[in-house]
């Protein structure tokens, strides 16, 4: 197993539709902000980014009470930019493959393991959950699934915002990530347990999505 992969983490953005007046990377979840739950499934990563925008110095503080080895990577253009544009900042001078990870997402641990554990490009996809998803087209052949096409308007299931590449694909982008691996597909396509946070109902699920899935698996454990 190899961890000299790249993870970075895209919170620059406010996060507006939430509607809470902080970044969704410091939103609570059981006691924990988001980007705690997300910090603990890297602790064997050594090459962390988190990309910082809005409130900066407050996520800085919180991610460095749990880690000190962390890049941070400023979008000063957080205002007029999107992931995207944080997500190439970010993989600025990495080298192989980029395992991206929205500010506003919960991922099972299990399923984030095999991401880190896989050598192949892969774009995660879950059931549609969020009020306002991006989808994607799925083909199989065998046993394999692979993501064809993303789409507002058609598609069985959601891109999870997930995605593992190499790093020379993300050299530029300003706005969605999709937008920016549109060119690239097909990519393998791994389904994932998650739940990502958009809008205030999205906050209610996520809380029972921790509740389910990361509190009582650590309770299990």
């Amino acid at each position: 197993m190899s961890f000299s992969k790249t993870v970075v983490i895209n919170c620059a953005g406010v996060g507006s539709r939430l509607g809470l007046g902080i970044t969704k990377a410091l939103i609570e979840l059981e006691g924990k902000p988001l980007i705690a739950w997300q910090l603990q499934m890297l602790e064997k990563v050594e090459d962390v980014r988190v990309v910082v925008g809005y409130q900066a110095e407050q996520v800085i503080e919180q991610v460095l009470k749990i880690r000190k080895n962390v890049t941070f990577v400023f979008n000063h253009n957080y205002l007029t930019t999107g992931t995207a544009a944080s997500l190439s900042l970010g993989s600025r001078h990495a080298k192989g493959m980029i395992i991206s990870l929205d500010g506003d997402l919960l991922i099972h641990p299990d399923d984030f393991q095999s991401f880190l554990d896989s050598n192949e490009e892969g774009i995660g996809y879950c059931e549609p959950t969020t009020e306002d998803p991006v989808l994607v087209n799925i083909e199989h052949s065998g046993l394999k699934e692979s993501v064809t096409k993303f789409s507002r308007d058609n598609g069985n299931y959601e891109w999870s915002g997930l995605v593992q590449v190499d790093a020379t694909k993300l050299k530029s982008g300003t706005r969605h990530v999709y937008e920016v691996l549109e060119k690239f597909l097909p990519l393998n396509a791994v389904p994932i347990r998650c739940q990502e946070i958009d809008t205030p109902s999205d906050y209610d699920a996520a809380i029972m999505w921790v509740r389910n899935n990361l509190v009582t698996r650590k309770v299990h454990a």
